[in-house]
C-alpha cells in the first residue's frame, strides 16, 4: 500500500527483519484473523523458559469485573523469601489476542535481578468482552495483588504496573482507575509502546498505513473490537483510551517508549507531555527507525538491545529504591 504522507524510515536492521518475515505476516490484521491469532500465539513464555531462568509460577483464580472468575499467574524466583518489589503485568495483543504469558521474556529479568514477584493477569478479550471488561479485569487484578501483597511476597510500597502495546494502554487505564478510585498505590508505570488513543487522527497513524507489524487498519480493528460503534465518539472513557484524559496529575513516575516509525508514536509523545504538564515525572524514549514491537521481532538488533537495556535501567532505578 502506498503511503499517503512520508514516514520516518525503518532502522536498516529492522527493515531487513521485516523483509524476512513478510511472508509470515499479513500487512493488515483483520477481525477475521482473530481466531488464528489466538490459536497460534507468538512470544509466549513457557514453563520451560521460567525453569531455565530459575523462576516458578502458580495460577490463582480471582474475582474479575462484576465478580466473574479470571486467572492470574504469580511468578517469582525459586529462592524468593520475605518481601520484594511487585510487578503487575498486563499483556499486549491489540485488545483481541494474547495471554498472560505474552511478551514476558524481557520482563523476567526484572524478577531475577530484583528478587521481585510478578502477577500477570488473564483479562477477558474483545470483541466477546468489550470495554469496560478488559480494563476492569486488570484493575480487579491489581486490587487483588495489593490486598494479598504480603502473602505473595510483595512489598506493597514497591509495586509497579507494566504493559506493552494494548497492555500498555490497559496499564495506563488501570493506573488512572487506581488514582481516581483511591486504589492501590503504584511507585511506577512502564508503558511500552502503549495503545492509548481510539480516534485515529494522529500524523503517525496516517503515516503507518499498510506497513510495519501493526498498521493503521489493524489498530482501527482493535479499537473497534473494544469499543464498537463508540470508537471515535465522545462516549469513550479515559480508562478505555487514556489519551483522552485531560488531567494526568497524581500518577506515578512513568516510563514511555515507542519507535519513530509506528502508529502509536504521537499519542505516546502526547501522553508524556500531558504528564509533564500536570507536574508529573515521565521518561520518554522515541527510538529512531523502530516499528511496533521491534524489540520482540528483532531482539538481535542493536536498536532492540539498546531499548531493552534502557528500559531495564529505569526499572532498576524504581525497584531498587
Amino acid at each position: 500500500m502506498s503511503q499517503a504522507i512520508p514516514r520516518p524510515p525503518f532502522d536498516p536492521e529492522l527493515d531487513a527483519t521485516l523483509a524476512l518475515i513478510a511472508d509470515q505476516l499479513p500487512p493488515v490484521v483483520t477481525a477475521e484473523m482473530i481466531p488464528l491469532l489466538r490459536r497460534h500465539p507468538s512470544n509466549d513464555v513457557t514453563d520451560e523458559d521460567l525453569s531455565a531462568t530459575g523462576l516458578t509460577r502458580r495460577d490463582v483464580a480471582i474475582p474479575g469485573y462484576e465478580g466473574a472468575e479470571i486467572t492470574v499467574s504469580v511468578i517469582a524466583r525459586d529462592d524468593h523469601t520475605g518481601l520484594g518489589p511487585g510487578i503487575y503485568y498486563t499483556h499486549g495483543g491489540g485488545m483481541v489476542a494474547g495471554s498472560r504469558f505474552s511478551g514476558l521474556h524481557d520482563t523476567l529479568r526484572w524478577i531475577v535481578d530484583h528478587d521481585a514477584v510478578m502477577v500477570t493477569v488473564e483479562y477477558r478479550l474483545a470483541p466477546e468482552h468489550p470495554d469496560p471488561y478488559p480494563v476492569e479485569d486488570c484493575y480487579a487484578g491489581l486490587v487483588w495483588t495489593a490486598e494479598h501483597a504480603a502473602e505473595l511476597g510483595i512489598d506493597a510500597g514497591r509495586l509497579i504496573i507494566a504493559g506493552a502495546s494494548a497492555g500498555g494502554g490497559l496499564a495506563a487505564g488501570t493506573a488512572l482507575l487506581a488514582r481516581d478510585r483511591g486504589g492501590p498505590a503504584l511507585v511506577g508505570q512502564v508503558l511500552i509502546y502503549p495503545m492509548l488513543d481510539d480516534r485515529d487522527q494522529t500524523v503517525s497513524t496516517l503515516q503507518m498505513d499498510g506497513v510495519g507489524l501493526w498498521d493503521r487498519a489493524s489498530n482501527v480493528m482493535g479499537w473497534t473490537a473494544l469499543l464498537g460503534e463508540r470508537r471515535g465518539t465522545e462516549n469513550v472513557s479515559i480508562y478505555a483510551a487514556p489519551a483522552r484524559a485531560t488531567d494526568l496529575g497524581g500518577l506515578p513516575p512513568t516510563y514511555i517508549e515507542c519507535g519513530s516509525a509506528e502508529v502509536f508514536r504521537d499519542e505516546n509523545v502526547e501522553y508524556a507531555m500531558g504528564l509533564w504538564k500536570a507536574g508529573g515525572q515521565a521518561e520518554l524514549h522515541v527510538w529512531p527507525g523502530g516499528f511496533h514491537g521491534y524489540d520482540l521481532a528483532a531482539p538481535h538488533s542493536a536498536l532492540a538491545q539498546a531499548t531493552v537495556a534502557t528500559r531495564n535501567a529505569w526499572v532498576a532505578k524504581i525497584l531498587g529504591k
